[in-house]
C-alpha cells in the first residue's frame, strides 16, 4: 500500500499545483447548477428532491471525466516521465491504482462541492435525504466507471486529444448500451443473445436504479467489476508500452 499512497499523494498534489483542478471544478459546478435550475426546473417543479440535478450527471461526466482522464498516462508517455515512474520501487499495478484513486478523489471533491444544492432542497422542503445520499453514491460510482475507461485509453497513446475522443466514444456506447440506437447497430453483426447481454452493460440502467434510492447488489457489482476490469487492462497496457 505504501507505493499506492505515494503515487496517490503525488498525483493529487499535481492537480492543485496547476489551474487544471480549479478550472474543472468551476466548470462542473457552473454546468451542473445551470442544468439543474434552467433545464431541470428545480424551483418550478415544486418538489423537494434533487432528481433534476442527478439526471444530467451522465452527460456531464461524458465530457468532463474524459478531460481529466486523458492526461493520466498520455502526458507521462509524451514527456517521458513514465520511465522515471516505472523505475520507482513500485509495481505497475500500484502506479495504476494510485493515479486512478487520486483522479477519482479529485472528481469526488468536485461532486461534494455541490452540497449547497442539497442544503437548498432541505430549506425548501423535506426531501428524502437517504435517496439523495444514495444518488450521490451512484454518481460517484458512475464517475469512477468513466474514469477507469479513460485511464486505460490514456495509456494507449501519447496524444491527449486522441485519448479524449476515444474515451468519449466508448463511454457513450456504455452509456446508451441498452438503447435501440446501440442495440440495433450490433444486431447486424452479432447474435441476439450477445446483444441482450450488451443491454445489461448500460451505465444509465444501473445508475438510474441507484439514483432512485435503490441499492441493488447487482448494480454495485457492475460498477466494481467494470472499474476492476478496465484498471487491469490499464496495467497491462502500461506494462506493454513502458518501453516505447
Amino acid at each position: 500500500m505504501n507505493g499506492v499512497i505515494t503515487i496517490f499523494r503525488r498525483e493529487l498534489g499535481s492537480y492543485f499545483a496547476t489551474p487544471v483542478a480549479y478550472v474543472f471544478i468551476v466548470i462542473f459546478l457552473i454546468m451542473s447548477g445551470a442544468l439543474t435550475f434552467y433545464l431541470g426546473h428545480l424551483y418550478e417543479r415544486g418538489q423537494a428532491d434533487l432528481n433534476p440535478f442527478f439526471q444530467f450527471h451522465p452527460w456531464l461526466y461524458l465530457f468532463l471525466v474524459p478531460a481529466i482522464a486523458m492526461r493520466l498516462w498520455a502526458e507521462e508517455r509524451k514527456t517521458g516521465s513514465i520511465e522515471l515512474l516505472i523505475t520507482l520501487p513500485i509495481s505497475v499495478g500500484q502506479a495504476v491504482v494510485g493515479k486512478y484513486l487520486a483522479a477519482w478523489l479529485f472528481i469526488g471533491i468536485a461532486l461534494a462541492l455541490t452540497f449547497p444544492l442539497w442544503l437548498t432542497v432541505n430549506y425548501l422542503g423535506e426531501p428524502d435525504n437517504g435517496v439523495i445520499f444514495t444518488a450521490y453514491l451512484g454518481s460517484f460510482l458512475m464517475a469512477g466507471g468513466f474514469l477507469s475507461i479513460g485511464a486505460c485509453i490514456s495509456a494507449t497513446t501519447r496524444n491527449q486529444v486522441i485519448a479524449f475522443i476515444i474515451t468519449v466514444v466508448i463511454c457513450f456506447v456504455f452509456l446508451l448500451a441498452g438503447s435501440p440506437l446501440v442495440l440495433n447497430f450490433f444486431k447486424i453483426w452479432i447474435p441476439q443473445n450477445i446483444v441482450d447481454s450488451l443491454a445489461l452493460l448500460s451505465f444509465l440502467t444501473h445508475y438510474s436504479s441507484i439514483a432512485r434510492g435503490v441499492i441493488d447488489v447487482r448494480d454495485l457489482v457492475y460498477f466494481v467489476s467494470l472499474i476492476g476490469c478496465w484498471l487491469y487492462a490499464n496495467a497491462l497496457v502500461v506494462d506493454m508500452k513502458k518501453a516505447d
